[in-house]
């Protein structure tokens, strides 16, 4: 199997520079691979112009940041599902487990009420995204009862409560204006993406994956089950917890960012298991690239489709649903 992962991550690795570069090329004002490649490369290199101002300003302004967040979103919702799905042992287990989802918007609906911004939207949202998992982690502290079960129903409980929240926000919204922009951002769009947002949460990001990637083989441990991790030398309430912050914490950063979009986190992790198997030492790296390429795709589809842009959540329940049930057929799943 490990022979069979490096031919499939360069493979991987190949295909989201081929998306990334089609990303850029493509939509309603289609420009060509040579000019794509020589606006790019112009910034560095005295390259005599072929193209205008206009292609220059859709690849710099409009297409590249959506590119470079579609790749960050993509990976790090994969990345979390991964890592959640191997710790809690459960492949029904999404990223937004523990509540970040649900509290993020409400941040981000209080934001949008209160006419904060574009920025007071992402700061708030990331904000409640974290008090919901603070009250979420809290909760077994308080019933005395730290078993990961406990903290699973601890999500279930604070989601469900965060949910009324934006029941009551949504009911006393105006609902020309402020209820529309509400749901949209609920339904999750990158199409207002800039290099400063992705910047504004890029540092937190990379260091929560690059930490997640060196623990890969310690999940593997947490997966066996507490007691055989501890036999091998497993500090397992740090490392779980640790994992679990760091998991939270990407996933909150990109929500904040991009609202909420489902299935990602659920698929991917499948898919990639179905390339190179359970090892997770194996997986994270292929979900990696894998939901990169995924997210890429959907927001290229997105902005494609049809005239008007649809919301991200919707193409990604079209893709995934189907998906997921194919993937359940060929891994012959059975529920008990």
């Amino acid at each position: 199997m490990r022979r069979r992962q490096r031919p499939i991550l360069a493979a991987l690795i190949l295909l989201t520079g081929g998306i990334f570069l089609l990303s850029l090329c493509a939509g309603r004002y289609a420009i060509s691979i040579p000019n794509v490649a020589g606006i790019l490369a112009s910034r560095v290199f005295p390259v005599p112009p072929t193209w205008n101002d206009t292609m220059e300003g859709i690849v710099f302004n409009l297409r590249l940041p959506r590119a470079l967040m579609a790749i960050l979103v993509g990976s790090a919702l994969s990345l979390a599902g991964t890592v959640y799905q191997g710790i809690f042992k459960n492949p029904l287990v999404s990223p937004d487990l523990l509540g970040v989802s649900a509290g993020a918007c409400v941040g981000a609906s209080v934001a949008i009420l209160l006419d904060m911004g574009s920025f007071g939207i992402q700061l708030c949202a990331l904000a409640s995204g974290l008090t919901a998992v603070f009250l979420t982690t809290s909760l077994p502290k308080l019933f005395r009862n730290h078993s990961t079960l406990m903290l699973v129903l601890s999500g279930i409980i604070v989601s469900g409560f965060m949910n009324a929240i934006i029941g009551i926000l949504k009911f006393i919204a105006d609902t020309d204006t402020k209820l529309a922009e509400m749901t949209y951002w609920m339904m999750g769009s990158i199409s207002g993406a800039t290099l400063k947002d992705i910047l504004g949460v890029l540092a937190p990001v990379l260091i929560c994956m690059a930490i997640l990637v060196r623990l890969r083989w310690r999940i593997n441990l947490l997966s066996l089950g507490d007691e055989q991790a501890r036999s091998l030398g497993v500090d397992v309430k740090r490392t779980r917890g640790l994992i679990i912050l760091c998991a939270t914490l990407i996933t909150a950063s990109v929500v904040s960012i991009s609202g909420t979009i489902g299935w990602v986190g659920l698929v991917i992790p499948h898919l990639s298991r179905m390339l190179v198997g359970h090892d997770n030492t194996r997986v994270i790296p292929v979900s990696l690239f894998l939901g990169a390429c995924f997210m890429m795709v959907v927001d290229l589809a997105a902005r494609t489709v049809t005239a008007a842009e649809l919301p991200l959540s919707i193409v990604t329940s079209f893709v995934g649903a189907p998906l997921y049930a194919w993937m359940l057929y060929k891994q012959e799943v059975r529920i008990r």
